[in-house]
């Protein structure tokens, strides 16, 4: 059924509304994302018998997930759309967006960076010490795989896969996931690592640890504030930015860029939203190439 609607509205947007293959892919991609949403959750539902409701929930997941304000007014526009061709075309009788309103376009905290804006801070790191060498490598890792702070300074050199491009990250109650890691990422780490770490005296109980402060001890979450801060204080001082901010931007960036929300749900570990049996059934190299194909710096 969803196929059928899917071909028919597409058609709709080329053929009655002239619109060009960019703008038509942007449209059903909002569309998609509410088809993704129902099989995560297993709503038995097709096109005709989506209420307000259910719209509401996904709402309320794509606002856990981190999606921004401006995303989700951008997929809300996309679903009024595809529910007024619905309407037209007689395929359904009541509207289900008719009451749903766009997400007030307000600054919400911690922002998501634009692109622009996550290379304008990366690039104001100063590499001519190991300190900036490191600090350069943590950035770039939360902005490539989404970790939150506590699991980014409890990030271990057994758990960086980093030839077939995976790290493995103990999030949130112990649970383990394999999140795929970028080639800039890739690259700021061994730096990192064969040119700072390597020579560096390591307090006894430390070694595992990938970051470790100047005394050779694992990096605090404080102090990856503190780090981030500082940064983004010099770069980007119109702009509130924590180690969070990192983890919203990867989420949105490869939402607006067309990813699974099932792809990104796995890697961003949010359990509490769907469960755990339909992460353990994605195929790893499938998550691999979720990230190459839509992350802005993979």
């Amino acid at each position: 059924m969803w196929k059928f609607y899917l071909n028919d509205y597409y058609s709709y947007l080329k053929l009655e509304r002239s619109l060009s293959e960019n703008s038509i892919s942007a449209y059903l991609n909002d569309v998609k994302k509410l088809k993704s949403f129902i099989e995560i959750k297993k709503i038995k539902s097709d096109p005709n018998k989506i209420d307000i409701v259910i719209i509401n929930d996904f709402l309320e997941y794509l606002n856990e997930l981190g999606i921004s304000s401006f995303s989700q007014a951008r997929i809300v526009s996309g679903l009024k759309s595809f529910f007024k061709f619905l309407i037209l075309e007689e395929k359904i009788s009541k509207d289900p967006m008719d009451l749903i309103e766009s997400p007030k376009l307000k600054r919400k905290l911690p922002e998501v960076l634009s692109l622009d804006d996550i290379n304008i801070l990366l690039g104001s790191i100063d590499l001519s010490n190991m300190e900036g060498v490191r600090n350069r490598a943590i950035i770039e890792t939360l902005y490539s795989s989404g970790l939150r702070a506590s699991e980014l300074i409890n990030l271990s050199i057994q758990n960086l896969f980093l030839d077939v491009g995976f790290i493995k990250v103990i999030g949130k109650g112990s649970k383990e996931r394999l999140v795929p890691i970028g080639k800039h990422a890739i690259k700021h780490i061994n730096i990192y690592k064969n040119e700072y770490r390597k020579f560096k005296k390591i307090k006894k109980g430390n070694e595992g640890f990938l970051f470790l402060n100047r005394y050779g001890r694992k990096l605090s979450r404080e102090m990856i504030f503190l780090i981030v801060k500082q940064i983004s204080k010099k770069s980007l001082s119109n702009k509130n930015v924590s180690p969070h901010t990192f983890r919203h931007s990867f989420a949105t960036h490869l939402i607006e860029g067309g990813a699974d929300l099932r792809a990104v749900q796995e890697m961003l570990g949010h359990e509490s939203i769907t469960t755990t049996e339909i992460y353990t059934h994605l195929d790893r190299e499938y998550l691999k190439q979720v990230i190459k194909e839509f992350h802005p710096r993979s």
